[in-house]
Formats: C-alpha cells, structure tokens, sequence
C-alpha cells in the first residue's frame, strides 16, 4: 500500500489513476481563517464550469441518444443492418453517461471515493466496456460499409440483420471481457494529503507503486481500445477508397446513371461512418495521450501544476462528449434521422401521404406530396440512419 505526497501552491492536493483526476479540494480556502482568498475564487469559477461542462454532456448526451434508439425501435424501416450497430453505440453511450460521467464529476469536490470497492470495480468496468463497445462498433461498421461496397449483394440476404444482432452481442462481450481485469485489479487505495494525518482515497486499478502495471495498463489500453481498431478501419477505408475508385472504370455504358448514383450514396454513407470514426479519434486521444505520459514520467511525484490539472480535466471532458455528438453527427449529415429526430423532439407528424415503401438493393425509397408546392418529390424514409439511397430512375436529393 502506497502513498503519495502531492503539493502546489494554488491546488490542494490530487491523485491520478488511469486517466482520472481525483480532487483534494479545488476550492482553496484560507487556512488563517481569514475569509476566502483570491484563489478560492478562481476555484469557484473552474468548479462551476466543470458542473456546467458535465451538466450540458449527460443533458444533451441523453436526449440524443434516448431519441437515436426510440427512433430505432419506433420506426419498422429504420431497423436495418447499419442501424443495428449504431443503436447498440448509443446504447453503450447512454451507460457511460448515466454511470461515469456523474461518478467522474464528485472527484472534484470531495476526498475521498463515496461509492466503495464494489462501485470501483463496477465503474471501472462500465466505462472501459462503453470505450470498447464504441471503437469495435464502429469498426464493424467500417466492415460493413466495405461489404456495401464489394459485395453489395451479401447485405441482402435474408438473416442479415439477425446475424448482425449476433455480431453487435459479439461486440459487448468481447468489450465486457477486455474490461473483466479493470474490474479484478481495481480497488481503492490510500494516498497521504499535505498535513500530518491527512489521507483520501481514490480508485484506481493498480498501487501507485507498481510502476511497471501502470506503464503496461495505458499501453494496453492505448493499443486495444485506440490504436489498433483505428489501424484496422483505416485499411478497410484505404480498400473503399479503392474499390469506389476502380468502380468509376466499370460502369456499363447502358446503365451509367443508375450506377453513378449508387456509387455516390455509397461515398456518402461511407464519409458518415469516416465522421464518426474521426469524432471518436478526436475525443478520445488527449486522454490516451496524457495518461501515457502519466504513466512513463511519473516516478515519486505527479505533476500538480494549474496546466496539467487543467489540461487532464479538459482531456476527461472532450472523452466523456464522444458519448453526447455521434446523434448529432447523424442529424447533421443524414436527411432521414433529421426528419426522424425533429419528430420526436417536437412532436411533430407528418401530413404527408406516403405510398408504400418500394424495395430496390436492399434499400428504401418512397415518393410524397412536397408540402406547399401541389407537386411531388422523392425523398428518403430510411432504410438506415446511413442509408445508401439507392434508387432506380429517381432523383434523390440527400
């Protein structure tokens, strides 16, 4: 059992364990007791920023996800392959948000963990299970997107979308069970304040002491959970990249715009999940990054200056917003969910008629009465919140 002594002028003492920031007390009070000093009210300012940050993460972070799944379960068409694996990435989003995130927030106010071991273990678990569910999810989608692609055709069979349940179940054990040694070795440890007798307690997944697990744990968890399914996504889009390229040279002449279409559905789709893709790359790599550095630098004494303590809470931060944006990446880039969404936020119903659904590729498309004009336009209703438009001697405008 090991403790540590961390000291700075304007911040009270704090641990960090696997890219989390335990907070002695950032709220600096006098000890003369003569009132507040000027930094205390610096402090009062970060802190309140940090509730608000956290606040508008689960807040905006739940709407959207609780939406994105409603309207997967609500909308018969909307259950479809791609879709699949985009629900179960919300679903492990709505986890970490309704878990972690609040846990994460209490580190900054008090001195010690308030949930026990039990709730260490758990937590630590959760949160590495919602990590591995959102980047092997969406290298399945990756995958997926390929077969579109190069072999459009296996998309269409017709246990398809039961083998994909199947594949996404895949995904959470084998993210449950990269987890499983968060939970084992976590625990919670004892670390020493600045005063005599002063002591709180942190979770974490190894003693501060044990140096060579702490460099081995966030260079295990660099490689699993960033580098390697980045690796593997960006050879499947090298190979996308490829074969939507040659496929620009193997057009039949007697079809050329129907297969020009297709092509360029499949290119939209394709950068929707590449959005997705880089939104996670972006949120999540300052965390890996300065655990890293935590890990390898560190010896007897952690850096306690204002910057690194900024620069860590800003990093836990812009992880924690990957839960809250993939919603609203898709309500940005796809006609389909944005109509979907704004329904359910606004509680909106169409008055459009809407004919049948007809089928072609595996793909939805029906014709409406555009609202105001008397004419008609084609629009999408969805075979996927990413769907390929795919559609014989029709315009379609995304």
């Amino acid at each position: 059992m090991s403790e540590v002594q961390l000291q700075s002028p304007n911040w009270t003492s704090y641990s960090i364990t696997n890219g989390m920031v335990t907070s002695r007390s950032i709220i600096v009070n006098d000890t003369l007791n003569q009132g507040w000093t000027e930094d205390t009210f610096l402090g009062l300012e970060i802190l309140c920023t940090i509730y608000v940050t956290y606040a508008v993460i689960i807040s905006v972070g739940l709407l959207g996800n609780a939406i994105l799944i409603k309207v997967f379960f609500k909308i018969k068409s909307m259950q479809t392959v791609p879709n699949i694996f985009i629900t179960s990435l919300a679903v492990g989003d709505l986890l970490l948000l309704l878990t972690c995130v609040p846990v994460d927030a209490t580190r900054y106010t008090v001195d010690t963990w308030l949930f026990g071991r039990t709730g260490c273990k758990l937590l630590s678990f959760i949160q590495l299970t919602s990590v591995g569910v959102s980047v092997f999810t969406l290298t399945a989608l990756s995958a997926d997107r390929y077969k579109a692609i190069v072999k459009p055709l296996e998309l269409q069979a017709s246990d398809a979308v039961l083998k994909t349940c199947g594949k996404a179940g895949c995904i959470w054990l084998l993210s449950m069970v990269f987890a499983l040694p968060e939970a084992v070795f976590s625990d919670v440890y004892p670390f020493s304040g600045p005063e005599k007798n002063e002591s709180f307690e942190t979770c974490a997944p190894y003693p501060a002491s044990e140096k060579i697990l702490q460099e081995a744990h966030s260079l295990i968890c660099f490689l699993v959970f960033y580098i390697i399914p980045l690796s593997i996504i960006s050879v499947y889009y090298f190979l996308i990249a490829r074969a939507l390229y040659k496929s620009t040279f193997d057009i039949p002449s007697e079809d050329h715009g129907h297969a020009r279409k297709q092509i360029e559905s499949r290119k939209r789709v394709a950068k929707t999940v590449l959005v997705l893709v880089g939104l996670f790359a972006f949120c999540w790599l300052p965390n890996h990054i300065l655990y890293l550095y935590r890990s390898f630098t560190y010896h007897s004494s952690v850096d306690s200056s204002s910057f690194h303590l900024t620069a860590t809470i800003s990093s836990r931060a812009l992880a924690f917003s990957n839960s809250c944006v993939n919603p609203f990446a898709l309500y940005w880039l796809s006609t389909t969910f944005r109509q979907h969404f704004k329904k359910q936020v606004f509680c909106f119903k169409s008055k459009l008629p809407i004919r049948p659904p007809s089928v072609t590729n595996g793909n939805i498309m029906t014709s409406g009465f555009a609202s105001g004009t008397g004419g008609t336009r084609v629009s999408e209703v969805s075979v996927t919140l990413l769907s390929d438009y795919s559609s014989k001697n029709e315009d379609v405008s995304v």
